[in-house]
């Protein structure tokens, strides 16, 4: 094997369980985002994008999709006969079968695949952000500082701090403490889940920590370099970085991509993002469509109007139709008289005539109230509505859905539809 310089290792096992219905059956790095991509395709992109040629991507929690749309990696100009992409389940071994238990395990459990191209660096990504970052530019920071471990941070709102590892550096950006979800934080730099190790003192980190259970980087890895008094530096990073782990934030990372000036560029030619792509059919906008500020994917026929919102592929808008403020995933069909206002639809949903989706005064959702918010109707993929129902705010929708499931013709605010 040749060996290279850098390898990235992909975190790409997560259930997503804050996005709800959006998760159900798929992990949620294969989500669909700004209408064609995938939200793993940005990280990917950047690897591309930042000279990385060998990545592994580390998936657990219903992996097909992610599986089908990597393949063997084509599209990211990863199919290499020296490196490429890889996708590493969890397989069973000689004497034990187990899932990944924690970030640091999953790595660990990966060994012989970092061990063939005996890096000098490791660089360790989730997969389920979006965000464009040279990691040259970071690897180049951690070698100026003969750090041992980099790790990448942002500075946050100092009251939106306790959600996040936080840092604390002295002048020279070395890390003195870290706080993992602190109370009461002494410093706004956020870690944001990338870190650059030098190969050897991650391969030592990680069979030292093996039997932790639940071994991850945050609460054991990290801790335990800065004991062994390794050299931890923060890279800050001022970039736009967007965790889309709520419906609330994967909403609005969507609208965001729509003004007129977007805070984060599809368009730039330097900085491709590169995804998966079908061949699908021009999109058709029939002379009764109305169209402003949207983001329409290939294959799209609108014969109604749409505001606002963000269209995947094969996305059928019928007449009298009036869509707004709304993301809708690939292969969507809805029926003619329908009004939506701030929804998610998920991939392959079927949506009657005259349905109104998103209607009356927001209420708390029943069943998950911390997930089911924002004033957002949200409904799971390959669902059906049936024609002439009304559908409120915070509500979620799974499943083959038919008029005896609507009490009065209607899905009040806060309730929740689940079926198989």
């Amino acid at each position: 094997m040749i060996k290279k310089e850098m390898i990235a290792m992909l975190l790409a096992g997560g259930q997503g369980s804050r996005l709800g219905v959006l998760t159900k059956k798929v992990a949620k790095p294969a989500v669909a985002f700004g209408g064609k991509y995938r939200i793993i395709d940005f990280p990917l992109s950047n690897c591309i994008n930042s000279g990385i040629d060998t990545v592994g991507v580390l998936t657990q929690y219903q992996p097909l999709r992610l599986n089908t749309h990597i393949g063997i990696g084509i599209p990211w100009d990863l199919d290499r006969n020296e490196g490429g992409v890889t996708v590493l389940p969890p397989y069973e071994k000689s004497t034990s079968s187990e899932w990944y238990t924690g970030t640091a395990n999953a790595i660990f459990q990966n060994m012989a695949y970092m061990e063939q191209y005996n890096p000098d660096y490791v660089l360790i990504l989730s997969g389920d952000h979006i965000y464009k970052m040279d990691y040259e530019v970071m690897l180049d920071f951690h070698k100026a500082n003969k750090a041992d471990v980099t790790i990448a941070t942002m500075p946050v709102p100092i009251e939106e701090a306790s959600r996040f590892g936080i840092m604390v550096t002295d002048d020279t950006g070395r890390i003195t403490e870290f706080e993992e979800k602190p109370e009461k934080p002494s410093s706004n730099l956020a870690s944001m889940g990338i870190y650059i190790f030098n190969w050897s003192v991650l391969k030592e980190a990680l069979y030292t920590n093996e039997n932790q259970k639940g071994c991850d980087f945050g609460k054991h890895i990290l801790p335990y370099c800065k004991e062994k008094n390794q050299r931890l530096f923060a890279y800050e990073y001022n970039g736009y970085w967007k965790d889309v782990g709520t419906l609330g934030s994967y909403w609005e990372a969507n609208m965001e991509l729509i003004d007129i000036i977007p805070e984060f560029n599809l368009y730039e030619a330097f900085w491709k993002i590169y995804t998966k792509g079908d061949t699908i059919p021009p999109q058709y906008l029939s002379n009764e469509a109305v169209i402003d500020k949207c983001l329409i994917s290939e294959g799209a026929e609108i014969y109604g109007e749409v505001h606002n919102s963000v269209l995947g592929p094969n996305v059928v808008v019928g007449k009298g139709s009036v869509i707004r403020d709304s993301i809708i995933m690939g292969n969507v069909e809805i029926g003619e008289g329908v009004t939506m206002d701030k929804a998610i639809i998920a991939e392959d949903v079927k949506i009657g005539n005259n349905v109104v989706i998103g209607c009356g005064e927001e209420a708390e959702n029943v069943l998950k109230p911390a997930v089911y918010s924002f004033g957002i109707a949200t409904i799971g993929e390959k669902s059906v509505v049936p024609d002439n129902v009304k559908i409120g705010k915070n509500t979620a929708i799974s499943g083959v859905t038919t008029a005896a499931d609507y009490p009065e013709g209607q899905l009040a605010s806060g309730q929740v539809i689940a079926k198989e």
